[in-house]
């Protein structure tokens, strides 16, 4: 599929237009991209990309793949969970220019258990505008196909892998919602069993490679599962969708 990426002629460089809208120079704007399929991007974030003056990016390289697929050639800068704090005022300083900026995490939307609140809070804080282009985001497919109900839900992203993982897990016990987490691979077997252990044996929907070629969801009770891991091999990032209290 090819997509046109330019705009109307009168469209101001640095001024990106979307569906009509018109946005400001000196916007942040906070850019879903693809968890996975690349399809999955709206158009309105491949025109906001084509037209930013700067895009600062979790992972350059990464983010560097999606652009030359869209034949988007804009200067990118690195802006993740260390060096944030560095980063930070010198992207407050650009918006403060002029200067238009498109924030995008590796995959999905920034601030989803991916670094962003900083600079989002900053700009505010300085008056800015702040603009959202929604988009992807892994743990709403996930939540969607778990055949758990989702009228009520709690995301809670990562547990803390030590100090606090304990109380959050005593925390979830009368929670009544869904339950939402993210886990990596080789944490994915502890996190199981902690969770069997404190909440019981609940139902549980665990999805990995979520939009990706080896995609899979396995639904049961959490000690079904926790069998199922242990005769395949864990791969992948993990969103897993628990069932609530009751």
């Amino acid at each position: 599929m090819k997509y046109d990426a330019q705009f109307s002629t009168g469209a101001r460089l640095g001024t990106p237009r979307a569906s009509g809208e018109e946005i400001r120079r000196g916007t942040l704007c906070i850019v879903s991209t693809p968890i996975g399929n690349l399809d999955d991007i709206t158009l309105r974030a491949i025109k906001i990309l084509s037209s930013v003056d700067l895009i600062a990016a979790e992972d350059t390289r990464t983010t560097k793949i999606l652009l030359n697929h869209f034949h988007i050639q804009k200067p990118l800068v690195s802006y993740f969970s260390y060096n944030e704090a560095r980063r930070t005022p010198e992207l407050i300083d650009k918006l403060k220019d002029g200067c238009t900026i498109a924030l995008v995490s590796d995959a999905g939307t920034p601030g989803i258990s991916d670094p962003s609140y900083r600079v989002i809070r900053a700009a505010l804080d300085e008056k800015l505008p702040v603009v959202a282009i929604p988009g992807p985001s892994a743990f709403l497919p996930a939540l969607i196909s778990s055949g758990l109900p989702m009228d009520r839900f709690i995301f809670e992203g990562f547990l803390p892998v030590k100090k606090g993982r304990k109380t959050v897990l005593e925390k979830l016990r009368s929670e009544e919602r869904t339950i939402i987490l993210y886990e990596s691979p080789h944490r994915l077997p502890r996190t199981l069993h902690d969770l069997l252990e404190t909440l019981g044996d609940r139902q549980i929907s665990v999805s990995r490679e979520l939009t990706k070629k080896f995609e899979e969801t396995v639904r049961g009770s959490i000690s079904s599962v926790i069998l199922h891991f242990t005769t395949h091999t864990i791969r992948g990032e993990f969103v897993l969708v628990v069932a609530g209290a009751g």
